[in-house]
């Protein structure tokens, strides 16, 4: 590790201990960093039967295919969501984050699905996941604005599928209109917004206004170019506006601030994980 990456983890470290509240924005660079890969081998281990017969070589590209039958549609899902929802990332990179925020005032908005933060000791009442949950089905209308729990549905889809069909049976459908389900991720405008989410929008408002003028550290991790109005830009805005706050953003290839706030910012070029376990 170059000198530079050194002083800037001395930095941050010196301010995680010191500030009065953490606010920490993930994405997608997170659970790469955790091994949650979605090509390669992991992508071959458990998805080369489907490789073989439809031609994808990832799992995007599996989950944007056009099965012909909602069958297949929920065999392949069903594996997708059982090993990157429920099954748990091969690296503890969620933990090493937890053990510096535990006891602390701190906040999580996060783009990422995967549900590792509960899974690492996260309160639930302190996460804001903006962008849906793997765990969750909705209507594919939808009819109405409830999400429903899928983890008893979805193991036994991976569980009792042949020849990369799940049974009609399991087939899940809506219990008020009987549409298709479909996951509840933010893809298009059918997106449901239920209560959960409402509510888990208001805390995090609620903690922003809380700490508007303390010394609070914006943690950006692994956040990319797609959707920069979630995190990213927000938070630039929320640091330039509050003079004892700090900018931390950790992404390998992508750690970058605006000039305006540069000289407030921490800036580690590198692997979250390994930066985590330094810290």
């Amino acid at each position: 590790m170059v000198r530079q990456e050194q002083r800037q983890i001395s930095r941050l470290k010196e301010e995680l201990q010191n500030a009065e509240a953490v606010v920490i924005g993930a994405g997608a660079g997170l659970s790469t960093s955790a091994g949650f890969e979605y090509d390669g081998a992991r992508f071959s281990a458990h998805f080369a039967d489907f490789e073989k017969k439809y031609g994808f070589h990832d799992m995007y590209a599996g989950g944007f295919y056009p099965y012909p039958t909602p069958e297949e549609f929920w065999a392949y899902w069903s594996r997708y969501i059982l090993l990157n929802r429920y099954n748990a990332p091969p690296k503890p990179v969620y933990e090493r984050l937890f053990s510096l925020v535990r006891g602390r005032e701190y906040f999580v908005i996060t783009t990422n699905v995967d549900h590792c933060f509960q899974r690492a000791g996260f309160a639930k009442e302190r996460l804001f996941y903006t962008q849906g949950d793997y765990g969750l089905f909705q209507c594919s209308l939808p009819c109405h604005t409830a999400t429903y729990d899928n983890e008893t549905i979805v193991r036994r889809m991976a569980e009792e599928q042949k020849d990369m069909r799940v049974p009609s049976a399991l087939v899940p459908r809506c219990p008020r209109c009987g549409r298709p389900m479909a996951m509840n991720l933010r893809s298009d405008d059918t997106f449901v917004e239920d209560e959960g989410w409402h509510a888990a929008c208001g805390r995090y408002q609620n903690f922003l206004s809380a700490h508007k003028k303390g010394r609070v550290l914006y943690l950006e991790l692994g956040v990319g170019g797609n959707t920069p109005v979630i995190i990213k830009y927000p938070f630039w805005r929320l640091v330039a506006a509050n003079k004892n706050a700090v900018y931390a953003c950790i992404n390998l290839g992508e750690a970058y601030a605006p000039k305006e706030i540069a000289g407030r910012s921490i800036l580690i070029d590198a692997d979250i994980g390994e930066t985590l376990e330094l810290l």
